[in-house]
């Protein structure tokens, strides 16, 4: 498991026994790709909390590029019959042979944080849609039962200021003419290409827009400002805000977010698309680093950011979510945006400095 913490085994837990029909995923293959990443971690350790605990007998396919980060973070499973690592970039998944009979997939598989945006932009695109294809047509030959395609606010683009909240029917506008336009338009095609699979190859799709999400199972090189500020906190450092901290969001704990996943995997409806975020929520990032900052007893610095990391932020100074539609299957959030951060904190400051995974 990816960390023996208290706080972050009840996470685990609660993922794991959440109010759906686990019968129907029991004797199943599942395959998660972007399985080292922020939700994919989590996604794994419930599964196989599921197998350890209620005997569901659920193979897990973890699909990654790092074999050395996933050892890290599953290297307990290595030896489990019932996890199957697969080294692989989503973008070249149709040069290698097919796997065992897939039932179930979570396509998690992209870039998301600001500098790999501006750092990798021809991968930020053909992650979201290369990878995407590829991933689609491994569903079509497989003829699995369901895909769920993790999505996120970002196609939503800025506010119009129509409205306060975004439900799944809003767009608003991005400069496609931009280098950080290379993100949310790749998850538009990437959604389009969904519409298609399903209309043209009778393919079940189900479309996750996630929130900003954060939680403990975040990467050592997230450089998106909440991992930041996170970082700077479980040091015992001052939060550096390199904004105004103006933006307004909606955010989300990684574990609501796999519940919120595990919903639509089983109860979310073919082709449509599903906004997931904490339950009436929002906050500025200057009120995240305040939380934070007061948590810690230390202050808010301002500072500049590298020119790089600058390149990759989002446009969009207000993006907060309408999530009944999500609601009305029974979903909705477990933690606030300060449980969830304070939470978050306590399970990175257990690991120390020194853990890769922190």
């Amino acid at each position: 498991m990816f960390s023996n913490n208290k706080l972050y085994n009840e996470d685990i837990a609660a993922i794991a026994s959440c109010a759906i029909e686990w019968e129907r995923l029991m004797n199943t293959n599942i395959l998660i790709t972007g399985a080292t990443g922020l939700i994919g971690t989590a996604f794994v350790d419930a599964l196989m909390y599921r197998n350890a605990v209620y005997k569901d007998n659920i193979t897990v396919y973890a699909m990654s590029r790092n074999i050395e980060k996933a050892r890290e973070r599953f290297g307990d499973y290595f030896n489990n019959p019932r996890f199957i690592f697969i080294q692989r970039d989503v973008q070249s998944i149709q040069k290698e042979k097919k796997e065992k009979k897939i039932d179930f997939i979570i396509h998690g598989a992209s870039n998301t944080h600001p500098l790999a945006y501006s750092t990798d932009p021809i991968n930020t695109i053909l992650l979201s849609v290369l990878g995407t294809k590829n991933i689609l047509d491994l569903a079509v030959s497989q003829k699995v039962k369901r895909a769920v395609f993790l999505s996120t606010v970002e196609i939503y683009g800025e506010n119009r200021g129509d409205v306060e909240r975004f439900d799944e029917a809003y767009c608003g506008y991005i400069n496609c003419n931009t280098l950080r336009a290379g993100y949310p338009e790749g998850k538009r095609a990437a959604e389009a290409l969904c519409q298609a699979y399903i209309s043209e190859k009778e393919s079940d799709i189900v479309i996750a827009r996630c929130s900003r999400v954060y939680g403990p199972t975040m990467s050592t090189d997230d450089s998106k400002a909440v991992a930041q500020f996170l970082r700077n906190a479980a040091k015992n450092e001052n939060i550096i805000l390199k904004s105004e901290g103006t933006q307004r969001y909606s955010f989300c704990y990684v574990a609501d977010v796999c519940v919120a996943v595990l919903f639509l995997l089983l109860n979310g409806k073919n082709g449509e698309a599903y906004n997931i975020a904490d339950s009436g929520e929002r906050a500025s990032l200057y009120e995240i680093a305040e939380i934070l900052s007061n948590y810690v007893n230390k202050q808010i610095v301002y500072d500049i950011p590298a020119l790089a990391e600058a390149k990759g932020y989002s446009k969009a100074t207000k993006a907060v979510l309408d999530c009944s539609k999500i609601g009305e299957l029974g979903w909705k959030s477990a933690f606030s945006i300060k449980e969830g951060l304070v939470r978050t904190l306590e399970i990175m400051k257990s690991r120390g400095e020194n853990d890769r995974r922190y």
